[in-house]
Parts: C-alpha cells; structure tokens; sequence
C-alpha cells in the first residue's frame, strides 16, 4: 500500500471515529446536560450532514424536519420552561416530570419531542441497515426468536400506529427486548424503560420522500439506516 492510500485510509478512520463519538455525544447531552446557564436547552447538533441519509431520506426532508420541526420543540420548551421550577432541570427530568401532569402536557410535548427527536437521529447512520451482530443480535434471538420475527413486529408497529408516532425497541425489565409503538409525544424513557431505537413515524418524516408509501419508508429505514451500533452501545447489561 501506498503511503498516499495508508494517509487516506487513517484521514477515513478518523472521520468515522468522530461521527460516531458525536452520534454518542449527543444523546448524552440530551438526557443528562442540564438547562444552560442563561435557563435554556440547544438544538443539538445532527450526528452527521443534512445530506447523509439520502436517498433513503432527502436532505429537504432533513431540513425541515430537523431545522424546522425539532428546532420549534426546543424553542416551545424553552419558552415554557423558562423561570419556573424546570428551567434547571435535564431533559430527561423534565420528560418524566411532567409525563402523567395534564396540566403541564404542552410542557411534556415539547420536552418529550425534543428527545425524541435527538434519539432519532441517532437511531440512523449514513450506510447503516442489515442484520444485526454482536450483543445486540443475541438479545433480538433471545427476545423474538430470530431477526426475521423481530423485523415484522417492528414494522408492524410502525405501520399501524394510527396517526402520529414512534415504533421503538426498547430493553425492559429482566434484560428482555420487545417493540412498542407510541402515538404523539409519548416515548417509553417516560416510563422508565431502556430504548434502544426509535423510528420516527409522524408524517413529516417520511412524507417529502414516499407521500403516503409509510411502509416503503420504515423498510427502506430498517434496511439502509438503522444505527445497531448505536442500539448496542446503549444495551444495559
């Protein structure tokens, strides 16, 4: 090899070594990073460029749904937090704070938007998809049998969430996986389970790209994006 292709090579390392220290970084930051001094949260940096995942999903899809749609639940939360009891409290916090609250459920929408969305975008990985390996494929055989059994409950979930929602595997109680789905603003951490990924399943996510194809989506979603390494680095032992 030369040393022009081994420079290359180490230079793509690297870079790779970075995108997904900030994939874990950011949801770090998300459930443990308290309000910032000034009382408010950030929207937190995408794990990768607006045009990564296409063309599973398009860089305009990107752009409205992260620039636009998940920048206006930090900016809500912001605003409705600020100068109460919450504004010093982590997002996580917040979520579980206000969950079963009906008088702060726009508080909750808001809050719980916000990590939803953080922990979507690293539910995906430019080139991700496939069959699992590792811990992460023991735990889903374990759980569901074998990968094919978990893919359809999956995608079931996600295709039959009426309206807005999520599709997650999630860790629960005895290590067991399994597939939830959840309409709105609802996520599973609310809850006090362990999610491993999430699919975004609110039509603007996927409608720019498929229209009305849902299904086309989340297959297109499980085959080329779905980050496993995110899902096992988050698998509690």
């Amino acid at each position: 090899m030369s040393p022009a292709c081994a420079a290359s090579m180490t230079r793509r390392r690297i870079i790779g070594t970075a995108v997904m220290a900030g994939m874990f970084a950011s949801v770090c930051r998300s459930r443990q990073a308290v309000a910032q001094a000034n009382g408010l949260f950030s929207l937190p940096a995408l794990p990768y460029p607006e045009n990564a995942l296409a063309p599973v999903i398009s860089s305009t899809t990107i752009g409205f749904h992260y620039g636009k749609h998940h920048r206006a639940y930090v900016d809500n939360l912001n605003k409705a937090v600020q100068g109460s009891e919450l504004a010093n409290k982590s997002l996580e916090e917040i979520v579980k704070t206000t969950a079963a609250d009906p008088k702060r459920v726009g508080i909750f929408n808001n809050a719980a938007q916000d990590w939803n969305h953080t922990f979507y975008w690293n539910s995906m990985r430019p080139s991700g998809g496939g069959m699992p390996n590792g811990a992460i494929a023991d735990h889903i055989k374990d759980s569901f049998g074998d990968y094919a059994k978990f893919r359809q409950e999956f995608t079931d979930a996600a295709v039959t969430q009426f309206g807005s929602g999520w599709a997650w595997l999630v860790q629960d109680q005895g290590n067991k996986l399994k597939v939830l789905k959840t309409a709105n603003a609802d996520t599973p951490m609310a809850r006090g389970m362990n999610c491993l990924l999430t699919c975004d399943v609110w039509e603007h996510a996927y409608y720019l790209d498929y229209q009305y194809r849902r299904p086309d989506y989340v297959n297109a979603w499980l085959d080329k994006l779905v980050n496993w390494e995110f899902a096992s680095q988050r698998l509690a032992s």
